[in-house]
C-alpha cells in the first residue's frame, strides 16, 4: 500500500499550483484506493521557523554521527531541544511515511515561499537518505523560465529544490510540472501571452494527471 503526502505552499486560496497538484492527488487516489493521503498546507498552517532548539537538536544530531532517523528522539536531552522535537517529529513522521511527495508551490520572487522554506528546513537533518521517496513538484511561475526564455537563468525555484533534494535528502529523480506566465491573467502588460499561458496551464494538468497513473 502507497502513501502520498501532499503539500501545498500558495499563498492564494485559489491558485494554479494549487489546481495542479489537487489534479495529481486525485488522479493518484483513483488509482490508489486502498492507498494512505496525507494533506498539509504550509500556507494555511505555516510550520515555525527553526530556532536555537533546533539548531542545538541539528548540532547534537552531527555529534552523535547519527544516520538513523529513528534515533532522533534520543538526542533531544534539554527541554530547548525537547520543544524543538515536538514540532519537527510530526513533520518528519509525515514525511518518512510517505512513498510519494507531492509539493504544490507557486515562484515567489524567483524562488519558493517562505512557508515551503520553513517546512524543509525543520524536517531536514544531517547524513538524511529518503531511499526510494519520489518527488512530483506542482508549480506556478508568473513568466516564462523555460531553457531560452530572456529569465531562465533567474529560476531559482526548480534549481533550488531539485538541490535541495538531492543534496539533502539523495534523491535525484524528482519531477518538476510547470504553469508558466500566470500573470497574464492579471497583468495588462501580459495580456498578449494569455494564450501561451493557457496552452502552458493545459499541459501541466494533463501532465500531472498523468504522471499520477504511474507513481
Amino acid at each position: 500500500m502507497s502513501t502520498l503526502l501532499h503539500l501545498d505552499a500558495s499563498a492564494r486560496r485559489e491558485s494554479i499550483s494549487r489546481e495542479l497538484s489537487a489534479a495529481f492527488a486525485a488522479a493518484w487516489r483513483a488509482e490508489n484506493p486502498s492507498g494512505t493521503y496525507i494533506y498539509r498546507d504550509v500556507a494555511a498552517d505555516p510550520v515555525p521557523f527553526i530556532g536555537p532548539g533546533w539548531t542545538a537538536l541539528c548540532d547534537a544530531v552531527l555529534a552523535a554521527g547519527h544516520t538513523d532517523l529513528a534515533k532522533l528522539p534520543e538526542l533531544a536531552r534539554t527541554p530547548e531541544q525537547a520543544a524543538a522535537w515536538a514540532i519537527v517529529e510530526p513533520l518528519l513522521a509525515e514525511l518518512l511515511a510517505a512513498d510519494v511527495i507531492l509539493i504544490g508551490t507557486p515562484m515567489y520572487n524567483y524562488s519558493i515561499p517562505a512557508s515551503l522554506k520553513a517546512w524543509l528546513d525543520q524536517v531536514t537533518f544531517p547524513r538524511m537518505s529518503l531511499g526510494h521517496r519520489r518527488f512530483v513538484v506542482a508549480s506556478a511561475r508568473g513568466g516564462a523560465y523555460t531553457p531560452g526564455a530572456p529569465k531562465a537563468a533567474f529560476d531559482y525555484q526548480e534549481r533550488y529544490l531539485r538541490d535541495f533534494f538531492a543534496g539533502h535528502f539523495a534523491v535525484h529523480d524528482a519531477v518538476f510540472v510547470h504553469a508558466e506566465l500566470a500573470n497574464s491573467r492579471t497583468d495588462p502588460n501580459l495580456a498578449q501571452l494569455r494564450d501561451k499561458h493557457d496552452e502552458s496551464y493545459a499541459l501541466a494538468l494533463e501532465s500531472v494527471r498523468g504522471l499520477a497513473k504511474e507513481y
